[in-house]
């Protein structure tokens, strides 16, 4: 019987398969610095992920539950993602920097059953009221003991089930062009044909590769890391967090080959010290989203390897990329590629970029469509094509601030703003930083208080990452004839040389 492609199995079945074929070989290093190192073979994976999935079970999670996760790089995390793989259950990844409002919107919209957190979280889940939370040695009080066990198969995902690689095994939250942040449904197929894209065309990940990551599990990066990795048989080592002065050490030691990250990192990497050992390595590719032009050239000089622009998003997966054919062309040029083989990409006559093909979202967790009737999706970004149908971002419609790969919607730091007792008018907008990408600048009327002040208040509600770290205090803000802020005066404002701002502690300590 011919082997089904890889896009009709689950991830569970893809699992339990690379546990089959090398029971032995490595599947995972957690490279934790002072928290120590430990190294997972995919058989140990597939038998503590079944451990994990027993004990949810006994706590009563079944198919269709989802169960919200807010834990830091530690192997847990992948873990449980496919423990309730194996269930029928979704999970849904919490940022472990959220505060109570953003933890609160979330858990609530996404109607969790039960949160799986580190200790030092339980305090604040509890705060938002209703949903239980364990801690994961509550579940598994010896994971390695039980990663030692055969992967016993819990419920009916065993080796000849076959599960509808359309069931969603992610509530993955993302910020939305102009409200809170959306619950994306994403399915064992999403993250399968992004996997699948990895193998079949550049980089062409396979069993010989070692791939990093130094990004939170709660993002999508590492989630697709893994599953990539799961269907190659590549070995995937994870970090405890990205820090520049050290990457390249762990790189180097652990002999890895491919790697990706994204916004600040290339930037932050190059203003490192040159070190005599830079391009001694194995790493064959490097892709990025959002390379600098300007430094392009710069970073494949340095370390001695190709870097490869790619763009994507948590709703749509892997789309547009640059190969091996056409890289030594485009260095530099800003441009994204060409749509990967499972995409179309096409320009409306406002200039948006649309995406269409298999393995994206099924949709936002109870909100309406966001695809037209003809299957495209709607990305919020400003695009050209060239004459050999190659992508260059030229802009974005969203109102939306990209600060360090962090998708933060203005309107929800302006809500938490609005609840300052003394704030009566707000506006969040967006401006240009060489580090980051973009800085979150906040406009506010509020007699009697002071930027500090108001620093603090987001501090005590938001996610580090989202609180405003430059700040204008004013009696008025420019209106439209609706009484809408007129954020694009404020745009211009903030591009004008000299524009006045206030910066806070709490600012920069969210930086």
């Amino acid at each position: 019987m011919a082997e089904a492609p890889r896009t009709e199995l689950s991830l569970v079945e893809h699992l339990l398969g690379a546990a089959e074929r090398w029971p032995d070989r490595p599947a995972w290093t957690f490279d934790l610095g002072a928290a120590g190192r430990t190294t997972w073979t995919f058989a140990q994976v597939a038998a503590a992920s079944a451990a994990y999935a027993g004990a949810l079970a006994e706590r009563g999670v079944t198919a269709g539950d989802r169960v919200a996760v807010m834990l830091g790089n530690v192997a847990d995390s992948p873990l449980l993602w496919l423990a309730l793989q194996r269930l029928g259950a979704a999970t849904v990844p919490l940022n472990v920097r959220y505060r109570h409002d953003d933890l609160a919107h979330v858990l609530s919209d996404s109607e969790a059953r039960l949160v799986v957190a580190a200790p030092e979280h339980h305090d604040l889940v509890r705060s938002t009221g209703g949903v239980a939370v364990l801690a994961p040695h509550e579940l598994v009080a010896d994971l390695g003991t039980a990663a030692e066990r055969s992967a016993d198969v819990v419920g009916d995902q065993s080796t000849s089930a076959r599960p509808d690689p359309d069931t969603v095994v992610n509530v993955q939250y993302t910020s939305g062009t102009t409200g809170r942040p959306k619950g994306c449904l994403l399915t064992h197929r999403y993250w399968t044909t992004l996997g699948a894209s990895m193998l079949e065309e550049f980089p062409h990940l396979d069993s010989d590769d070692v791939m990093l990551t130094a990004q939170p599990f709660h993002y999508v990066d590492p989630q697709w890391n893994v599953a990539t990795a799961l269907m190659a048989g590549a070995h995937l080592v994870a970090l405890d967090g990205f820090h520049p002065s050290t990457f390249w050490a762990h790189v180097r030691e652990h002999e890895v080959t491919y790697f990706y990250c994204l916004a600040s990192m290339p930037t932050l990497l190059l203003r490192m010290p040159p070190d005599p050992a830079d391009r001694d390595h194995r790493v064959r590719a490097v892709q990025c989203s959002a390379i600098p032009p300007a430094l392009h050239a710069d970073l494949e000089a340095r370390w001695g390897v190709g870097w490869y622009e790619a763009f994507g998003m948590t709703e749509t997966g892997a789309d547009i990329r640059v190969g091996e054919q056409e890289h030594a062309a485009l260095v530099g040029t800003g441009c994204l590629g060409r749509p990967a083989a499972h995409r179309e990409v096409r320009v409306d006559p406002t200039g948006q970029l649309w995406l269409r093909g298999p393995g994206m979202m099924r949709g936002y967790l109870g909100l309406d469509s966001p695809f037209d009737p003809d299957g495209w999706f709607p990305t919020g970004d400003l695009a050209r094509l060239d004459d050999q149908g190659r992508v260059y971002l030229t802009g974005r419609l969203k109102d939306m601030i990209r600060r360090s790969g962090e998708n933060i919607a203005a309107v929800e730091v302006e809500e938490v703003l609005l609840s300052h007792p003394e704030v009566r008018l707000a506006a969040v907008v967006g401006v240009p930083d060489d580090v980051r990408g973009e800085e979150v600048m906040a406009y506010v009327v509020a007699p009697g208080t002071d930027a500090d002040s108001l620093a603090a208040w987001c501090a005590a509600r938001l996610a580090p990452f989202k609180v405003p770290s430059r700040w204008a205090l004013r009696e008025s803000l420019p209106l439209t004839a609706s009484h809408r802020v007129e954020k694009a005066v404020l745009r211009a404002e903030t591009a004008a040389p000299g524009s006045p701002t206030v910066h806070t502690g709490p600012g920069r300590g969210a930086r």
